[in-house]
């Protein structure tokens, strides 16, 4: 729905104090994105046969002015923007870390670099909000890692708010600032990390009924024993 792709049945939702979606007054996904809303997706959608560099350039698309007739003729701000817009397609290829993939086709990258070059794509609309559906979902722990350390650097050097949907709790809890977590489709705890690492139903929901208790018996049980060795220490 913050995407544009489907329409809230009730309430609205507001970007930056205006309204994006409600009811019949939402905006599409074009309209999303020209407002400063980009995103990726859990399914990898690139344009598998196009080039690295081109599936980029399709990102820049809302923020580009020249006309059809503009392309035609060739005209001298045609050609400007088209450069300007080439540079910065290999800027974000490179920032991603795929320089040098510009020509490559995009089936042809490996997975890792897919969900990059997704993110490429999603940044060359110059979003000020970045949705991310998942984007460790079938990468393995290394991979994972590497992009885990890239999303926290995205959010050091861009000026770019990232909102991410993930099941890895542990990329979750190593990026986040604030978390929500959803049961069932129901929200059952928002707040820091901290919060959430110690939330009961969180816990529960995650691990099964009871495993709260289990965890708090276990902990407090750790602690006991940490002091009690701590004082055959200062003792000894």
């Amino acid at each position: 729905m913050i995407a544009g792709i489907y329409r809230p049945t009730r309430g609205e939702i507001l970007f930056n104090g205006e309204t994006i979606a409600r009811g019949s007054k939402s905006l599409g996904p074009h309209q999303v994105t020209k407002a400063g809303i980009a995103r990726t997706f859990q399914n990898i959608r690139l344009f598998s046969n196009v080039s690295a560099i081109d599936n980029v350039l399709m990102g820049m698309h809302c923020r580009m002015h020249s006309l059809p007739w503009h392309a035609i003729v060739r005209s001298k701000s045609q050609r400007e923007e088209e450069f300007r817009s080439m540079e910065r397609a290999y800027e974000l290829l490179d920032y991603v870390g795929l320089s040098g993939t510009a020509r490559v086709a995009a089936k042809n990258l490996s997975y890792g670099d897919q969900r990059r070059l997704e993110i490429a794509r999603a940044l060359a609309s110059d979003p000020k909000l970045l949705l991310l559906d998942e984007p460790a979902a079938g990468m393995n722990p290394r991979e994972t890692a590497t992009l885990t350390e890239f999303i926290s650097t995205m959010r050091t050097d861009l000026d770019v708010t990232i909102l991410l949907i993930e099941h890895d709790m542990k990329v979750v809890m190593g990026i986040s600032d604030h978390i929500a977590v959803l049961d069932h489709g129901v929200k059952i705890a928002d707040g820091s990390p901290e919060e959430i690492r110690e939330n009961p139903q969180v816990i529960e929901a995650y691990l099964g009924a009871g495993s709260a208790e289990v965890i708090a018996r276990l902990s407090g049980e750790s602690t006991a024993v940490a002091q009690e060795v701590s004082t055959d220490v200062s003792n000894g």
